[in-house]
C-alpha cells in the first residue's frame, strides 16, 4: 500500500505538528526551575600560608605569579615531570626573590624589574631529562615566562655555593638573560667571535666536553649556540668570584682569554647601555647574597615577611 500526500495536505500536516510542539514545548519550559548550581565546575583551590606569602612578595610588588601547583599545561608533555614539593617551592620562591629580584633592585631600581622580569615563574619537582644524557635544568619562554625545574632536590645543595650556584642560581641568571633577550636583542657582532664554534646539541659529547674555554666558550653549554652562550657569559659572570673567574682565565690560556673577554666586553656594554645595568655591582651583591644565603643568615622558610 503506497501512502500518498498531497502539498496542500502536506503543509496542513506541519502546521497542526508545529503548533502542538509550540504548545508542548511551552508548557515544558513554564513548568522548569533553573537549577542554581551552575554545570561548570572550577577547581577550588584552598590558601596556603604560602600562597598568602606570594602574595604579599611576588604579586603586590612585581604582579608576578609563581606557581607552585602542577598544571598541565604550563609543563612539557615530552618530559616526565613530577609536582614540586611544598616546602621546597618555599625555598625556591625565597631564592629567586632574594637572589635575583632583590639584586636586580638593589642595582637596575625596581622598576627595572617591574619592567623586565618575567610574570609567570612555574616550578616542577623533577629535572626534565633528554636522551643524551643530559637535562634541562629551565627554559624561558617568550619573554614572559621561566620554567624553573628539579626543585625537589633543593634541599640537598643549600649548604654548597658551588652546587647553589650551578644547579639553581646561574639557571635563574640564564633564564632571566633570555627573557632580557627576547625583549632587547644583543648585537649580532656577538655570534660572529666563535660563529664556526657553535656545535648545538653536542655541546655534551666529546670533543666538545672538554677544553672550552681555551676555545672561548666559558662553560661546555655556552658551545650550543650564540644565544646559549650569551646567557652562560652573563649568568655565569655574575654568579661566580672574581677570584674564580681568574682562575678560569688561566686556564683558558691568552687565546682563549682574549676571545671570552671580548664576549663579556659586549655582555657588559649591552646590559649597561641597554637596561642601565652595571655587572660589575650585579655580581658584588650577589656575592654578598650568596654568601648569607649559604652561611643560613637568610631564613628560606619563614612566611611571616
Amino acid at each position: 500500500m503506497r501512502v500518498m500526500m498531497s502539498f496542500r495536505n502536506i503543509r496542513s500536516f506541519l502546521l497542526a505538528a508545529g503548533a502542538v510542539v509550540a504548545a508542548a514545548c511551552f508548557t515544558s519550559c513554564s513548568e522548569d526551575e533553573l537549577d542554581p548550581k551552575s554545570v561548570i565546575m572550577v577547581d577550588q583551590v584552598d590558601y596556603t600560608p604560602f600562597d598568602y606569602w606570594l602574595q604579599r612578595n611576588y604579586v603586590a610588588p612585581y604582579n608576578i605569579r609563581f606557581k607552585y601547583r602542577y598544571e598541565d599545561n604550563e609543563s612539557d608533555m615530552n618530559y616526565y615531570t613530577v609536582p614540586s614539593r611544598y616546602e621546597d617551592a618555599v625555598v625556591l620562591a625565597h631564592l629567586v626573590k632574594y637572589m635575583c629580584i632583590e639584586a636586580y633592585d638593589e642595582v637596575g631600581g625596581i622598576d627595572f624589574t617591574r619592567a623586565y622580569f618575567p610574570k609567570l615563574i612555574f616550578t616542577i619537582g623533577e629535572w626534565e631529562y633528554k636522551n643524551n644524557g643530559t637535562y634541562i635544568l629551565g627554559t624561558a619562554e617568550g619573554g614572559r615566562k621561566i620554567l624553573l625545574s628539579g626543585t625537589n632536590y633543593l634541599g640537598q645543595y643549600l649548604k654548597n655555593a658551588d652546587d647553589l650556584n650551578n644547579y639553581y642560581l646561574k639557571t635563574i641568571h640564564h633564564e632571566f638573560t633570555h627573557i632580557l633577550n627576547q625583549t632587547r636583542d644583543y648585537p649580532a657582532e656577538f655570534q660572529l667571535i666563535t660563529g664556526s664554534g657553535y656545535v648545538a646539541d653536542k655541546w655534551s659529547e666529546s670533543p666538545f666536553d672538554v677544553g672550552y674555554l681555551q676555545r672561548g666558550f666559558i662553560s661546555s653549554y655556552a658551545q650550543h649556540s650564540d644565544k646559549e652562550d650569551f646567557a652562560e657569559m652573563l649568568s655565569t659572570y655574575v654568579c661566580n668570584s672574581e677570584s674564580v673567574w681568574r682562575q678560569w682565565m688561566a686556564q683558558a690560556g691568552t687565546e682563549g682569554a682574549h676571545v671570552i673577554a671580548a664576549k663579556l666586553d659586549i655582555v657588559k656594554t649591552y646590559m649597561l647601555t641597554t637596561f642601565g645595568i652595571d655587572l660589575d655591582q650585579l655580581r658584588s651583591s650577589l656575592q654578598r647574597r650568596q654568601k648569607q644565603v649559604v652561611s643560613g643568615y637568610i631564613d628560606l622558610y619563614s612566611l611571616n615577611d
